[in-house]
């Protein structure tokens, strides 16, 4: 039996693209706009209950495989790779989920305000920015750390079709409730199936989730 070969990602036309981009420019600027007191809001809450810094960076894997800085609200203690390190050394039920999900029910590494702003994915809101520098979009594959880049097997095509995006299949369709294969083959299927009615219906569903909770950690 021949092995299973991933369909091939939707090439998009130079028109595409330059649709696509102007919806994420439109859309970030419009946040930026007409949400920025939200913005002030959750930094200021970040910046009292953690005592700062506010915002995270971490290196993420975009367009074409290349490196961006991602930026979140801080939602962690200070020293997480070390605490999660200690927790997975001694817990083996939670390594066992953790390489399956690469999440944790209850994260040791999440501070109160962290907990919150994770479940009403207001952490991501920083992300804004990264559209606007051109790294993200507002759909797209699930940012990818450098560490999961081996997850994707012969799918990383298909990752690297699109730059990834604040929202996407994987948010909509169950989130952490997802082993992180289920989240590779819904990127896969995002470069696949690609139209701008779909990035409609994803982001209109995204509100729902997002009021809802539905599958945060």
């Amino acid at each position: 039996m021949q092995p299973e070969t991933p369909p091939q990602p939707y090439c998009l036309t130079g028109c595409q693209r330059a649709i696509k981009r102007s919806v994420d420019i439109v859309g970030a600027l419009a946040f930026f706009v007409f949400l920025g007191p939200l913005y002030l809001i959750v930094a200021t809450a970040v910046l009292v209950g953690t005592g700062g810094p506010v915002h995270y960076g971490q290196t993420r894997l975009g367009h074409g495989g290349r490196t961006f800085r991602c930026y979140k609200f801080r939602s962690m203690m200070k020293g997480a790779d070390e605490v999660l390190e200690r927790h997975l050394k001694h817990d083996p039920a939670a390594r066992t989920r953790w390489e399956q999900f690469q999440k944790l029910e209850n994260d040791p590494r999440i501070t109160r305000v962290g907990r919150v702003i994770r479940r009403l994915s207001l952490d991501e809101l920083p992300q804004f920015y990264n559209v606007l520098k051109g790294d993200m979009s507002l759909v797209g594959p699930r940012p990818c750390m450098v560490r999961q880049r081996s997850l994707y097997g012969r799918r990383w095509t298909h990752y690297c079709h699109m730059r990834p995006g604040i929202t996407g299949l994987w948010q909509v369709s169950g989130r952490n409730r997802l082993p992180y294969a289920a989240r590779v083959a819904l990127d896969a299927r995002y470069a696949t199936e690609w139209s701008l009615r779909l990035d409609a219906r994803i982001l209109a569903r995204t509100f729902w989730v997002v009021l809802s909770g539905d599958g945060s950690s």
